[in-house]
């Protein structure tokens, strides 16, 4: 491992311990030109689908993305960074799953907003405006009526 203060290849492990979700290994480095300390993460190499944009476009899977988007939708609502990223795990899982090797946009826009209406409903809304690029009033108003008969039936269910 190439040393990021002094460039040196010679390096050693001085510790090494799991991540927190079990998923990666953390390693402290210490290099043996100029001593001085890093730490390193290590995890295994996904295979993800490609990506097929609406105009038939393919791109490398960016986890990024989808956190930066959910991110926007859930800013100050009360869902915190831990909650976006273990639901972004949970969907990078799925889509590792898939038998297949590409995997339409709107596949992944439509796991998001699932996964959102579940979690919370203004930020459901405001991903679904961007997502499905409500063409007018009308359509957004479709969309709060369905959350709201969805509260209804919920709640009467319950009782």
């Amino acid at each position: 491992m190439k040393c990021p203060f002094c460039g040196c290849m010679d390096t050693r492990v001085v510790d090494s311990r799991l991540g927190k979700e079990g998923n990666n290994i953390r390693r402290r480095r210490e290099c043996v030109a100029c001593d001085r300390r890093f730490t390193t993460y290590e995890r295994v190499e996904e295979i993800l689908p490609l990506v097929v944009k609406k105009d038939g476009r393919r791109e490398p899977f960016d986890r990024g993305k989808i956190i930066a988007g959910m991110l926007r939708a859930c800013e100050k609502r009360p869902v915190p960074i831990e909650t976006i990223e273990k639901i972004v795990d949970q969907l990078e899982i799925e889509f590792q799953e898939l038998p297949e090797r590409e995997i339409l946009a709107s596949q992944i826009g439509e796991a998001v907003m699932r996964v959102l209406h579940d979690l919370d409903e203004v930020a459901y809304v405001r991903f679904a405006s961007v997502y499905r690029q409500f063409k007018d009033i009308n359509e957004f108003m479709q969309e709060l009526t369905d959350i709201l008969s969805h509260q209804k039936n919920k709640s009467s269910d319950s009782r």
